[in-house]
């Protein structure tokens, strides 16, 4: 496992902080760089800014078609000395002890985002256009964004160890501008922030996964009291703001008495037990229903990962909320993912239910389901019925099932599939799936890991089945195979991402909601013919991945490929490489793309 600085031998930490206060190098104007710098007051009365950095000659290839261009928005954070293990000095910076290569990579940088020519058949296809680096903050650990981007939209951007969220406008790209930042001090209810979900009036709810600021009681919006185990800690919180990122309202995701005691830990320990760290959320405006899922406490596994003995601080939870007040989300209900054929008492950690990551809604009036799934359990669920006093969640799909069409060399075990995204396409068809794959040595010493990748089901006739439905994965040979239920998601299409390497599969992804028109413009589809995949979880996880992002091609029968054509600029390689050493905005070296979005500028989408 890769140590965190704050973990480092004392002297290492001291030479790292040397290491932070050395000169960082600047674009230069002259080589063919636009560089203008944009700053707003936060609420502590500081300065936070963003710096574009347009490369002249990528945006001059990029748009010498004359044709409109779509983008792809990558948050991304500088790979830095708190990423990367230091056996020892010799692999510093070369400005403090003669390194070269990766070492030169360690100095902390800024974090950013990418705008890359996402427009097919673009002559800049792929290129990195502009790089829009946050200031002051650095080591953010940029994480998640909305999962999909409509016209008018603030982009909202979490710092997974900053505690804050950033609110970007993207109306007038390749340039951006800040609209606003929270900052911890706007949220002290929770930390470690997550995911977002946009809503029609320009507002958002974000996910804060991990606990109060400061330990001990907090009161929230809704004037409840809540006991918490500090930053990073239990119980997390949902946050609602406003299109400049402004904080109006912290709702807690607790329940009163606490949550399961058996199978909820928390380190410390609460004298009420609780898996509320909100990891996933989605909602259905229509349906005045907000759908959470609660993932881990993040102190123990993202951010100073500890080794624990305890299965318990992955969650099985999924939480449904009333949003009918919008500013203040009433928590309905707590549901428990069920345990299923390959659950065994001696190895928790791998059954089913554990580590409900994320969660997604059905889009269509006539639909009211919902589906989860699970990052250690590797495993998918569905429920027919998000608005139902207490939702019942059954396993409809598990990731074993679709790993051996990856690589042969796969097994059929779903559990640590390291699975991240689903989402459901805009038209309710089909269920996109992004797994990492297995670590290798994960079930022991002779255990090769597997291959990870992009999969596709059909779940037509699961959401139509309604409250009705039969599917449900019974056996080990459902597992491995699918379900037996004429209802059960059947598997369309899958591709790997990175072949025959263990874990080295994509985390995030994001679908292309839009298509370009006869006149010219473009405009949001129900059908969309492409994915974006990151290849990216959280370096201190030791779960680091290549830092690729590939685009893959979505048919229309729900098969899928990796686009050969998106390019890396630099090496020629399928997929655009975070791993290289110069930048629009400087040598920084490596970065780390945790989350991405298909975005158009206002004047060319209607």
């Amino acid at each position: 496992m890769k140590k965190s600085l704050r973990r480092l031998p004392i002297g290492l930490a001291a030479l790292a902080v040397a290491v932070s206060a050395v000169t960082l190098p600047v674009p230069d104007a002259s080589a063919g760089v636009d560089v203008s710098t944009q700053s707003i007051k936060g609420q502590d009365g500081k300065d936070y800014t963003v710096t574009n950095h347009i490369d002249k000659k990528a945006l001059s290839k990029s748009t010498s078609d004359g044709k409109p261009k779509e983008w792809l928005v990558v948050w991304a954070g500088d790979e830095n000395i708190a990423d990367t293990v230091v056996p020892d000095v010799r692999n510093l910076p070369g400005s403090l002890a003669g390194g070269t290569g990766k070492a030169a990579n360690a100095l902390p940088g800024p974090d950013f985002l990418a705008v890359i020519d996402a427009t097919k058949g673009s002559p800049g296809y792929g290129e990195v256009v502009n790089t829009i680096t946050v200031g002051p903050l650095v080591e953010n650990e940029p994480h998640h964004m909305q999962y999909v981007w409509h016209k008018g939209d603030t982009i909202f951007a979490g710092a997974l160890f900053g505690a804050a969220t950033y609110a970007f406008d993207v109306g007038a790209l390749p340039n951006v501008k800040l609209k606003g930042i929270s900052l911890p001090t706007q949220t002290l209810g929770g930390s470690v922030p997550d995911a977002y979900w946009t809503l029609k009036d320009g507002t958002a709810y974000g996910t804060y996964m991990g606990g109060p600021v400061v330990p001990g009681p907090y009161k929230y919006s809704d004037g409840s009291v809540h006991v918490g185990n500090g930053f990073a800690g239990s119980p997390g919180e949902v946050v609602r703001f406003d299109p400049n990122g402004k904080v109006l309202s912290e709702s807690p995701a607790a329940t009163p008495g606490g949550d399961n005691k058996k199978l909820c830990d928390n380190l410390p320990r609460l004298g009420e037990p609780t898996c509320a760290n909100p990891h996933g959320v989605q909602a259905r405006e229509d349906l005045n229903t907000l759908v959470t899922s609660d993932y881990a406490e993040p102190r123990n596994i993202i951010l100073d990962p500890v080794k624990t003995t305890s299965p318990y601080l992955r969650r099985p939870t999924v939480r449904t909320w009333d949003i009918s007040d919008r500013n203040h989300p009433k928590l309905k209900a707590v549901s428990y993912l069920p345990d299923g054929p390959r659950a065994d008492p001696k190895d928790p950690l791998h059954s089913e239910s554990r580590a409900a990551m994320e969660t997604t809604v059905t889009n269509q009036p006539g639909h009211k389901g919902a589906f989860a799934q699970t990052m250690q359990g590797g495993a998918v669920f569905y429920t027919p019925d998000i608005t139902a006093a207490e939702p019942h969640w059954t396993q409809v799909f598990d990731d074993g099932a679709a790993a051996e069409r990856f690589d042969k060399a796969n097994d059929a075990n779903g559990g640590s599939s390291n699975g991240g995204w689903l989402q459901t396409s805009p038209d309710d068809r089909f269920l996109y799936r992004a797994i990492q794959g297995r670590a290798a040595g994960t079930f022991g010493k002779d255990d090769p890991g597997t291959t990870g990748g992009v999969y596709t089901l059909d779940i037509s006739r699961l959401v139509n089945a309604g409250t009705g439905f039969q599917c449900k994965i019974d056996d080990i040979q459902e597992s491995r195979s699918g379900g037996a239920e004429s209802d059960c998601p059947t598997l369309s299409g899958t591709t790997p991402i990175n072949p025959g390497k263990a874990a080295g599969g994509p985390h995030w992804g994001a679908y292309d909601n839009f298509k370009l028109g006869a006149d010219g413009k473009y405009s949001e589809t129900q059908v969309p013919g492409r994915l974006a995949v990151s290849n990216y979880f959280v370096a201190r996880t030791g779960n680091d991945g290549d830092h690729k992002v590939n685009i893959v091609n979505l048919g229309p029968d729900g098969k899928v490929s990796v686009d050969d054509t998106f390019r890396d600029e630099v090496t020629g390689e399928v997929g655009v490489n975070f791993n290289r050493r110069s930048w629009p905005h400087g040598e920084f070296g490596n970065a780390k793309p945790h989350s991405q979005l298909f975005v158009v500028s206002d004047d060319n989408l209607k």
